[in-house]
């Protein structure tokens, strides 16, 4: 697919601009939460066990093509070393369900993978990039955002740190990908019903959300679509969000 040329790189950043976004003014109680929940304690499998260096590469078939720029740059040791900081990731629920959550993660940073980078040093994202991230991982990320770009481990990391981490009134994406989010009285009345499309509300909703046809969401689905086919996985309901109600 072409559009998924540099998905580990562009796709990658996009989602941690969203990281960016919606975190600015997270403050120390959402990273004690993704401290508290999901460091430390090994994994029950390790996600290697489910996606190989061989299906890694099938994934992403244009990630080191000349013509990306970030070609060499977001391996397959890489994701592995950054998904041992989230030991919940991939590893709840049953099997189906753990390949669930990696083909919805790979589909959101496989979206989106042309133009510039919102999250670069000097893009838009720039005055709050990735502090609170940074907090919860360790690095600097109001000085030193550029680490993020140049350190492929700490890229995958804050991508995994996103994805864990609920930012209430927001569910974490991997709540709702392994069945743990229960709708508030406010989630039912805006119809964020669980599944795929609701985590494409968490990540870019107030874009994307409420509206029929949505050609970002429908690329998002695509992407669903074919990796949940490579992991020989049902999709599950409730793919789109064009009658969520963003949060």
């Amino acid at each position: 697919m072409a559009r998924s040329s540099c998905a580990a790189h562009g796709a990658l950043l996009l989602l941690i601009a969203t990281v960016a976004f919606f975190v600015a003014s997270g403050g120390s109680g959402v990273i004690g939460v993704a401290e508290a929940r999901y460091y430390g304690h090994g994994q029950c499998s390790s996600v290697s066990a489910l996606v190989s260096e061989q299906l890694y590469n099938s994934l992403f078939l244009h990630k080191d093509d000349p013509a990306c720029p970030a070609k060499g740059f977001y391996t397959y040791s890489s994701f592995i070393q950054a998904a041992r900081t989230f030991p919940k990731f991939a590893a709840t629920g049953d099997i189906n369900t753990r390949k669930r959550e990696i083909a919805a993660f790979f589909a959101q940073i496989s979206h989106e993978t042309t133009g510039g980078w919102a999250t670069a040093p000097d893009g838009p994202y720039s005055n709050f990039n990735y502090g609170p991230a940074g907090r919860a991982l360790g690095f600097d990320g109001l000085r030193n955002p550029e680490v993020v770009a140049n350190c492929s481990d700490t890229a995958w990391r804050t991508a995994l740190w996103f994805w864990m981490t609920p930012r209430r009134p927001k569910p974490s994406c991997h709540e709702v990908m392994v069945g743990e989010y229960r709708p508030s009285v406010a989630d039912l009345a805006a119809n964020r019903t669980p599944g795929f499309g609701l985590v494409t509300n968490i990540v870019n909703g107030g874009l994307e959300c409420n509206r029929t046809d949505d050609a970002r969401v429908n690329n998002r689905i695509g992407f669903y679509q074919r990796y949940c086919q490579i992991f020989n996985v049902d999709t599950g309901p409730n793919l789109d969000c064009a009658h969520q109600q963003p949060y």
